[in-house]
């Protein structure tokens, strides 16, 4: 794999490259750290080699900033977006950034949606990992909200899962529901399945 900083899109702003970088470095994170960046642009990578159409600048831009703050509170997604938005602005790419940024809440782009699709598929392909892979995602998700008590942590976890569960499908580009959907079915049922 090459160093993640060459997959940086925008070679005239290193320096916002190195403050992303740095926000993903951050040894609070759990799960959402320099690991699901990675995982994040190569899933893209891989829905752009079997032909999902979408800008690749503004997706990988968005997957830069899809977890740019993630601090376990509600709003960071929407925090991410307005960094965006900000650090963005003498570029072309601002407001899409932002708004792919703001679908990664609620994982559910519109129909012709093509780049939010492919965004919104890439973030939660990790739903199709091994289980290995898939374990060690649970156990950092629980540290990214360390702060959260056992009950309540259990409680909003046990939320998530049921609302991702409940969804006719998880994945919106034809490749991934072929390519994911199955392992990613497989693995939260059995997550569902072990909790208290």
């Amino acid at each position: 794999m090459t160093d993640l900083s060459e997959r940086w899109p925008l070679a005239d702003l290193p320096d916002l490259r190195d403050a992303l970088l740095a926000a993903y470095a951050d040894p609070n994170r759990g799960y959402h750290d320099t690991r699901h960046l990675i995982e994040v642009l190569d899933r893209l990578d891989d829905l752009a080699r079997a032909g999902v159409s979408f800008d690749a600048t503004v997706a990988a831009l968005a997957a830069w900033f899809h977890d740019a703050v993630y601090d376990g509170e509600r709003d960071a997604e929407e925090r991410s977006a307005v960094w965006a938005e900000e650090a963005l602005a003498s570029t072309p790419y601002a407001a899409e950034v932002a708004r792919l940024v703001r679908l990664t809440e609620t994982h559910d782009p519109a129909a012709e949606d093509t780049a939010g699709q492919a965004l919104c598929d890439a973030d939660l392909a990790i739903l199709a990992s091994s289980s290995e892979r898939y374990d060690a995602y649970v156990t950092g998700v629980r540290r990214d909200y360390a702060h959260l008590s056992d009950p309540d942590f259990a409680n909003g976890r046990e939320a998530v899962l049921h609302d991702l569960a409940g969804r006719d499908r998880l994945f919106h580009t034809a490749y991934a529901r072929e390519a994911w959907e199955p392992a990613a079915r497989a693995n939260l049922a059995r997550e569902l399945a072990g909790l208290p």
